[in-house]
């Protein structure tokens, strides 16, 4: 080994997944070609960004270009840019290191995956398709210089354990991958990539859209003649269209040739659940071809993720992660934004203060929210998959996205009481509101079954009101902070005083209950002092409650307070909160507190009736779903009443 290549070690991720992917992931070989020629179009973009943002970067952008060479007789295949071209450190992070938060899970994934289908899925997620040319190449060999650099590095591999390195002295600009084919043996004739049709067909398949003319040397040959035996000449020729699709009519344009350019963008292998292409002309020009996936990807909820649309100015790449073009909730939404009036020079800082690309983001964010509005009643299957995979992101501009506000709403559903399987609008749910009723409810819980189980939905399913069953974190969030919809305020049933025995009735009605509710808080009086004297600490007040049909007691929040589940998330997140009183509800049907009352009108000094007390609230924090201040004195207390049973 000469000295200055050097032997590395692949990390112990990289190598799981290149043995996962060389032996059992792909069934379709021929998605190696796509990924290396869209990672040589993203090489050419950047260095044309790099060339117009540094006059004196030292780097030759007058033919831009990708080729394709491929040789017989060697078995070789070679994928070749003049592009940006990455430094010693950028290969040994980008091709040696796996260096993406996710490896683990994506091995998982990838392993119980039940077909090829589902694997490439998660490659395109994971955006580790340079791995695939080990699939039909037994080594492979990467050749670059960066741009404004002098020396060049060469890295080859044959996917073992190790890979080498070398710096070169004398490498040309841009970067080169070779492919040493696995023998012919090992391929049937649908895989022959020494084949010059093969190689066109997959070109025209997968990556005629790409910008940069792809080149490739083909024989031309001349007929002979009886004067001139035939003629065999080898010429580049340029094998695909290079035509911006977002600049095209939507007639013009297949739906594979959507399908592959989304693919590309987005670096994913599922097809785009709907196509959404724009133009805008006046004051200032943008054209826009938006995607929204039909999966989310892997790190939709990770801090590192990056934005899904790129800025071009004149179908010159600008930026392919451009934040300031759509909100934050709706960053599952992959495409291109080209703007006609921008400067070249543009940087972020610019775009963050410009008034073109803030009025672009408004009209972009109406767009893709009016999409989905139509997909609600003209194809509600793909409304459904869009809300499972993206309902969560999507309900974060409830928060943020004051403007749209009313807007999300209309497209956003629910689980409700009204229907276990199917989800339910707003719309749908004012639409069936009962005679009187004037507050849309709902409940917040870690679970269908949690909130289904809770105390506090007794009164409500024994009379009949529908309830919003939310259990989604961000849930605890956005209810407190939309104030209504359609003129009906939003209520949740663990807050306030609900009073459903009024609803729907008239005058005289509401005026009995009033009476008969009035002569059992006389009844109960002495009881409700008492217990709030002995649970000072732990409630703000003790009441009636009419909420409760089968449970004791329960504890709710005023109007105005946090949950204990969002409660739990701010204490999570490391956010100090001060210690707050809820109020103690009691069933004044129930067994139980009614033989409290008697006892305590009996004997008020009887110190069980203190231990009671406390197994009542302990059994209310519990029954939904919070937590007890002391666990281990609850249960002392239980251990002891129920020993006193026997």
């Amino acid at each position: 080994m000469a000295d200055n290549v050097e032997e590395l070690q692949f990390q112990a991720e990289t190598r799981q997944l290149l043995d996962l992917m060389i032996h059992s992931v792909y069934s379709n070989k021929d998605s190696f070609l796509r990924e290396l020629v869209s990672n040589a179009s993203d090489a050419l973009d950047k260095l044309r960004l790099a060339a117009f943002q540094d006059k004196d970067l030292d780097a030759d952008t007058s033919d831009l270009h990708i080729e394709i060479d491929i040789d017989k007789d060697a078995r070789t295949l070679v994928v070749r840019d003049n592009g940006i071209g990455m430094s010693r450190d950028e290969v040994v992070d980008l091709i040696g290191t796996l260096a993406k938060s996710g490896t683990a899970e994506l091995r998982q994934k990838l392993r119980d995956a039940k077909d090829a289908a589902a694997s490439e899925e998660l490659i395109g997620q994971f955006g580790i398709g340079f791995y695939s040319t080990f699939m039909v190449a037994d080594t492979v060999t990467l050749t670059t210089r960066k741009a404004g650099e002098t020396t060049g590095t060469r890295w080859q591999s044959t996917a073992g354990a190790t890979y080498t390195i070398e710096t070169l002295d004398d490498a040309p600009a841009g970067t080169s991958v070779t492919l040493h084919l696995k023998p012919a043996d090992d391929e049937d004739a649908l895989y022959d990539y020494t084949d010059e049709r093969k190689i066109r067909e997959l070109i025209k398949k997968y990556s005629d859209f790409i910008a940069w003319p792809i080149r490739m040397e083909v024989e031309k040959r001349t007929p002979a003649t009886d004067d001139e035996p035939e003629q065999v000449t080898v010429e580049a020729e340029t094998i695909n269209s290079g035509k911006a699709l977002w600049a095209r009519p939507r007639d013009e344009v297949s739906d594979d040739e959507y399908k592959e350019f989304y693919r590309h963008i987005a670096h994913a292998w599922d097809d785009p659940l709907e196509i959404i292409p724009m133009r805008a002309e006046g004051t200032f020009e943008y054209q826009a071809l938006l995607f929204i996936p039909s999966a989310a990807p892997f790190d939709l909820f990770m801090r590192e993720r990056k934005a899904g649309i790129s800025l071009y100015v004149k179908r010159v790449f600008i930026m392919d992660d451009c934040e300031e073009l759509m909100p934050e909730y709706l960053r599952f939404v992959k495409g291109v934004v080209d703007a006609q009036d921008l400067s070249l020079n543009v940087s972020r800082e610019i775009l963050q203060q410009d008034r073109q690309i803030r009025a672009i983001r408004r009209r972009l964010t109406k767009k893709v929210i009016s999409t989905i509005k139509d997909l609600t009643t003209s194809a509600p299957d793909k409304y459904a998959t869009l809300w499972g995979e993206f309902g969560r992101v999507l309900k974060e501009g409830l928060i943020s996205d004051g403007d749209n506000r009313d807007a999300l709403l209309e497209i956003s559903s629910f689980a409700s009481t009204h229907d276990d399987e199917k989800l339910t609008t707003l719309r749908e749910y004012v639409e069936r509101m009962k005679d009187g009723q004037t507050q849309i409810f709902y409940a917040t819980g870690e679970s269908r079954k949690a909130i289904e189980n809770s105390p506090h939905l007794e009164a409500f399913r024994d009379k009949g009101f529908e309830v919003l069953l939310l259990t989604d974190p961000v849930d605890e969030v956005w209810a407190t902070s939309v104030p209504e919809f359609d003129g009906k305020p939003l209520q949740s049933i663990a807050k306030g005083e609900v009073d459903l025995d009024e609803l729907g009735k008239s005058d005289d009605e509401k005026k009995a209950v009033e009476d008969q509710r009035a002569e059992r808080e006389k009844d109960f009086a002495d009881l409700l002092a008492w217990l709030k004297g002995e649970l000072d600490e732990q409630v703000s007040d003790v009441r009636l409650s009419t909420r409760l049909t089968e449970s004791p007691a329960c504890v709710v929040g005023d109007s105005f307070s946090i949950s204990p589940q969002l409660e739990k998330m701010y204490r999570a997140s490391g956010q100090v909160l001060p210690t707050s009183k809820r109020i103690l509800e009691l069933n004044p049907e129930h067994p139980l507190v009614t033989g409290l009352r008697t006892a305590h009108a009996a004997n008020a000094d009887d110190p069980a009736l203190g231990e009671t007390a406390e197994l009542i609230y302990g059994m209310a924090v519990l029954a939904e779903g919070g937590e007890l201040a002391d666990p281990p004195h609850f249960a002392k207390l239980l251990a002891n009443r129920l020993t006193r049973t026997l």
